[in-house]
């Protein structure tokens, strides 16, 4: 009987273990509250203190914490010219080890957890050197979150809205490319204490359609900018975005608009000299819409110390406009001395006709002797026959093609017509053919 009790004893409680661990099995674990008791284990009040950084490299307290840095850019909204900034929309995300948050995360079922109070943890100081305005996104909830897997690592990720400031060279303007940056820095932790890097692999990513009023992103890249200053060396990180204006609506609204106004001005050339209300009107209002034009172009950009490349074109454009309206000037000024000129010839023909009447009556009226009035005309015709045979034996001058081809314009106001109808043209296409081959087929290190 002494034996048999313990065996029955033995046999309840392990039918009482078996049931227990059918229902333990049977029964389904809540994570949520599993989650929220490790989070007051490791966050709970004299647990875990914000206020100090994590340990440095492999867990030592020696050594700084590196935070991993990436970015995705989700929008460029715009490039402004004037005041030389940018707008962009993007995704900020930065990783770094802190083991004071390890946990159990059940044999592999709790993957992390997820905050979105970023005050509850240790965070970089990072903030953009470059900024000149910035805000979060809050709409419906904010755009934050912050994941503590269970090796300790802290992954926290933001969308932000940034206006950086972006100087630019607009000496090839509007044929250029510019280079803009975004620099992220460390404010008060030194290099002792805190190193941002770039993420390995990919560290910045761009949506597949981004779209850029007037440029286009030609490419991007990563770089490290350390500064030093009184205080000690700061970490620094910097992406250079490299955009390419789009030169078609620039064709498109100024160079082909001046060209047709160059054009027209052209037109006075072949109207008549004598028009002079429709060549005067037609020159000064050429001249004022290309000054408008030009003005209204110098409006959309910063005052700059240097000469652009469309100030070259537009400066260009206007000389030649203002060129065209001087030509008439001048023409205006020789078609009067020609008319002084033919009046003073006339005035001559008149005055030697009537002399050569006086001078005829007057032989006329004081002898009437023949052969005294025949010997002037015999001598007059010894003269002449000896005149012709002087001109028998003398070459006609040669006269060259162009002498010869503006003998056809007898009056100078017309040869300054033609010269111009030749000359405005042929010079305008040297300066087209100097400008673009000088701005378009130039060296990238010459943009610099």
């Amino acid at each position: 009987m002494d034996v048999t009790r313990p065996s029955c004893a033995l046999l309840v409680l392990l039918v009482l273990y078996i049931s227990n661990l059918t229902t333990c099995m049977n029964t389904k674990i809540n994570f949520r509250e599993k989650e929220k008791q490790i989070l007051d284990q490791i966050l709970g009040p004299g647990r875990y203190d914000a206020r100090i950084r994590p340990s440095g490299i492999n867990g030592t307290g020696e050594g700084p914490t590196l935070v991993r840095v990436n970015l995705y850019l989700r929008s460029i909204s715009k490039i402004d010219d004037y005041k030389m900034e940018y707008s962009v929309q993007l995704t900020f995300r930065e990783q770094w080890l802190d083991e004071r948050l390890k946990f159990n995360n059940l044999g592999g079922r709790l993957k992390y957890l997820t905050l979105t109070e970023a005050n509850r943890v240790w965070m970089p100081d990072l903030f953009f050197s470059n900024e000149k305005e910035g805000h979060f996104h809050n709409i419906i909830m904010p755009n934050v979150y912050i994941r503590i897997f269970p090796n300790g690592n802290v992954l926290y990720s933001i969308r932000i809205s940034l206006t950086l400031s972006c100087p630019m060279n607009l000496k090839l303007y509007p044929l250029d490319k510019q280079t803009c940056s975004l620099r992220m820095a460390s404010y008060g932790w030194t290099t002792d204490d805190l190193v941002f890097l770039w993420k390995e692999g990919d560290p910045v990513q761009v949506v597949k359609n981004l779209h850029l009023p007037r440029f286009t992103l030609e490419k991007f890249l990563t770089d490290y900018c350390n500064s030093k200053t009184n205080t000690g060396e700061y970490s620094c990180l910097k992406v250079d975005l490299l955009f390419k204006r789009e030169f078609s609506y620039y064709l498109i609204q100024i160079y082909i608009p001046c060209c047709m106004l160059v054009i027209v001005s052209w037109v006075s050339f072949w109207l008549d000299q004598g028009a002079v209300p429709a060549r005067v009107s037609l020159g000064v209002t050429t001249l004022l819409t290309m000054a408008t034009q030009s003005s209204g172009i110098n409006a959309s950009l910063p005052p700059v110390s240097y000469t652009k490349a469309i100030d070259v074109w537009t400066g260009v454009c206007l000389t030649f406009v203002f060129g065209a309206l001087l030509e008439f000037a001048l023409v205006n000024y020789a078609s009067r001395s020609d008319m002084h000129r033919e009046n003073m010839k006339k005035t001559r023909r008149e005055m030697e006709a009537a002399a050569s009447m006086d001078a005829a009556s007057d032989l006329l009226d004081t002898d009437s002797n023949t052969t005294f009035a025949m010997k002037p005309l015999m001598r007059g015709g010894v003269v002449d026959s000896k005149m012709r045979q002087c001109e028998i034996h003398m070459t006609p001058p040669r006269k060259n093609c162009c002498r010869l081809w503006m003998s056809k314009f007898p009056t100078r106001s017309k040869r300054i017509d033609v010269i111009s109808r030749i000359t405005f043209p042929l010079v305008f296409a040297l300066f087209n053919l100097a400008y673009w081959s000088t701005y378009l087929f130039r060296d990238e290190d010459e943009e610099k």
